[in-house]
């Protein structure tokens, strides 16, 4: 039952089984699937989806199941390094991959041995690629504003010599702040489509820019294929148009009386203005439940709101039901539907702690089963 939850690589202990859990994550399959329809319609380009840091957290190896059965849609998945892309061919997924993040020069032969198209900018290790791995691929990264990664737009025009000998199958760039109605998308789009031009590259280069939100930010996109990895999974946090994927269960592992004056957790930040009754769930910070959220969220319970009272502790949490009746061994969403027409909304719960939704999203890795649906 929870075999691997402490390894990224596995299935994080899957089970379809829940009638002895204290606290799961459920993902839905067929609503990746269909975030991923929608993204391609929208784009109306192939689909490179990022299935880096365990799949925002949700299970590299499923998630990635799932995506290459969509066929050409999805034209290949990104990975951030090369132990993301070993764990998947380990997996048996033998869809074409992309390593985004630059890499060391010693990592490259890892890449080559996982057949892993690398992001290349520096001319050594573009002419070091060939020599390790002729028959694979290689993409070209470009920064134009992002100031993270790939070669300087400014600086293109030193690389046209190694790339017209060891031309890339594809060429890329990053958006900072593609949400944004403030110009940055165009300008760099801008100084993209001047490297290229500086570049000379021949017909058929693959040339990606948009990510999430460069998809949803208009209807179809100039380039070639899109990277979308947060909109897959955040769903409605990023678009009403996409399901949620990701919803976290736990349930009540004791129950208390307290009284006017009594305080509940560390540092006794909660003190009980009237007689109540006191829910303990069997999921903390470890599990994932951030503890800024602690006496700042609010949970679902049998289809009704119940708020997080005192500071959320490692391994439990409390809560007020004095006015939800319950008993042990209820279900308590903790994000996601609960079942009852309700939902504990991902931008909801990371907003009540000031968290990025993506910290959250990716937040519930290290020991929570995951049950994937259907």
């Amino acid at each position: 039952m929870t075999r691997g939850i402490y390894d990224p690589s596995s299935d994080g202990g899957a089970s379809n089984d829940t009638e002895q859990l204290r606290a799961w994550c459920t993902i839905d399959l067929d609503a990746v699937r269909h975030n991923v329809a929608v993204l391609h319609a929208r784009a109306g380009v192939p689909v490179l989806p990022m299935v880096k840091a365990d799949a925002y957290g949700l299970g590299a190896p499923a998630i990635a199941h799932a995506l290459t059965s969509l066929g050409e849609t999805v034209w290949a998945l990104g990975v951030a390094t090369p132990a993301e892309a070993t764990a998947l061919r380990a997996g048996g997924i033998q869809s074409r991959l992309v390593c985004t993040s630059p890499v060391l020069p010693g990592e490259l032969p890892e890449l080559a041995a996982a057949r892993c198209r690398p992001a290349l900018h520096r001319a050594d290790d573009i002419v070091r690629w060939q020599q390790l791995a002729p028959s694979v691929p290689w993409h070209l990264a470009i920064d134009t504003g992002m100031h993270r990664a790939g070669v300087s737009w400014r600086d293109v025009a030193a690389l046209r010599a190694v790339v017209a000998a060891h031309p890339p199958e594809g060429v890329f760039t990053h958006f900072h702040s593609a949400e944004r109605s403030d110009g940055s998308r165009e300008r760099q789009e801008a100084r993209f489509t001047d490297a290229l031009t500086q570049l000379a590259l021949a017909d058929g280069t693959l040339r990606h820019a948009d990510n999430s939100w460069g998809v949803l930010a208009r209807a179809g996109t100039p380039w070639d294929l899109v990277r979308p990895g947060f909109a897959l999974y955040a769903g409605p946090a990023a678009d009403p148009a996409l399901h949620p994927v990701l919803h976290v269960q736990a349930r009540i592992v004791d129950l208390r009386d307290v009284e006017p004056g009594d305080t509940v957790s560390y540092g006794a930040t909660w003190t009980a203005t009237r007689a109540a009754r006191v829910a303990t769930i069997g999921l903390g910070y470890g599990d994932g439940l951030r503890r800024a959220l602690g006496g700042r969220a609010s949970l679902r319970l049998h289809g009704r709101s119940v708020p997080v009272i005192g500071h959320i502790t490692m391994d439990l949490t409390m809560l007020d039901v004095t006015d939800v009746p319950c008993g042990l061994g209820d279900v308590v969403t903790v994000l996601g539907n609960d079942g009852h027409g309700g939902s504990v909304p991902l931008e909801t719960l990371a907003a009540a702690g000031a968290l990025s939704p993506y910290e959250l999203l990716t937040g519930w890795r290290l020991r929570l089963p995951r049950v994937y649906r259907p």
